[in-house]
């Protein structure tokens, strides 16, 4: 069975009755995590009840195939239907899922976890056509989802926010969703429940996260300071980064400013497009925006975002290690953006 993105919500609340397996995949790790603890509480509210609740990994199935179907099969002694929760599900179990689909035995809900699928995916496949199955992707938040978590994590412990706070919030936390919910934990128990929440305070609270360092990344490569690339990615890897994400954050700032370049282009003065951007430019990074169109045209900007998308492919097909890449290709948009600086500076047209 296939699940439309808008149903994903309503379905994560209440599963429908005929659904007996679910299979979450994708890239943010923290998403499909986090998804599949609600699908397994709409079931077993105690995800610690050693009774109801049943935790295998994709390598031991492997080893032990029948295990699926005993442990779905099997009834709680205290009563109340099972969930059996598969960690790091691969292609390699679409045969025994298949098998599973076909006959499920017991009454236990399956919820498999897994990283990122490709279309071509068994596994995948497996899920998408059985009509007792759902396969639902988790991919990293775009602005809009990072401000449904802000304004519901803050709703829920009382506390207030500035609109500069909250923008600050929905421009700086990162695409993964474990991160995000980590930062604005200890933002809430920075401020305390009840509180009410300015800029300076978010700073304060998140302004160490490796996601921060990122961005620094991000604008430092598209400003041409190479010295500064280095040094954020060597404390970003540090704090556990992945180098995907990295590329991924270096293309959408370049996607973003090709969109502003070209209605630049068209006649547009850089204040116009700026204040024409969405989501809107967080007004600290303003100079740099400002400094970055000054730099950049539209044809150029096109040419890093191939560089940039084939590091990623690299990263996918090489083997090569994944941070030497994101580090020469962050390092090679700062080195093209300084070549194309003027010796006496340049600024974007007012």
């Amino acid at each position: 069975m296939k699940l439309s993105p808008a149903r994903t919500a309503a379905f994560l609340q209440r599963p429908d009755q005929a659904i007996r397996a679910v299979l979450l995949y994708g890239p943010d790790f923290g998403l499909v995590r986090e998804r599949a603890d609600i699908l397994a509480r709409t079931v077993c509210p105690d995800l610690k009840d050693p009774f109801r609740v049943a935790d295998l990994s994709g390598s031991g199935l492997t080893a032990d195939p029948a295990r699926l179907a005993d442990e779905a099969a099997q009834m709680s002694l205290i009563g109340g239907r099972r969930v059996i929760r598969v960690r790091e599900a691969t292609d390699r179990l679409t045969a025994l899922f298949t098998s599973f689909l076909d006959t499920v035995p017991g009454d236990g809900f399956i919820v498999a976890e897994a990283g990122e699928l490709t279309g071509s995916s068994s596994l995948r496949r497996a899920f998408d056509s059985s009509p007792r199955a759902v396969a639902v992707g988790c991919y990293p938040d775009t602005p809009r989802d990072r401000a449904t978590v802000v304004r519901d994590t803050l709703r829920a412990h009382q506390i207030t926010a500035s609109g500069e706070a909250a923008q600050y919030l929905v421009e700086h936390l990162g695409s993964d969703r474990l991160l995000t919910r980590a930062e604005l934990e200890k933002l809430t128990l920075y401020a305390g429940d009840g509180s009410h929440i300015e800029l300076d305070d978010v700073r304060l609270a998140i302004g160490d996260s490796a996601a921060l360092a990122m961005d620094d990344a991000v604008m430092a490569a598209a400003e041409g300071d190479a010295a500064r690339v280095d040094r954020v990615l060597d404390r970003v890897f540090q704090e556990g980064e992945s180098a995907v994400s990295i590329v991924r954050a270096m293309l959408r700032h370049l996607q973003r400013l090709h969109v502003l370049a070209a209605r630049l282009a068209m006649g547009g003065t850089a204040a116009e497009v700026m204040r024409t951007a969405r989501p809107p430019i967080f007004y600290r990074q303003e100079d740099g925006f400002k400094r970055q169109l000054a730099l950049w045209s539209e044809v150029g900007l096109r040419a890093q975002l191939d560089r940039i998308a084939q590091a990623e492919l690299q990263m996918k097909l090489t083997g090569l290690p994944a941070d030497t890449i994101c580090r020469d290709a962050l390092l090679a948009v700062a080195q093209a953006a300084r070549s194309r600086a003027l010796p006496e500076g340049l600024s974007a047209r007012r």
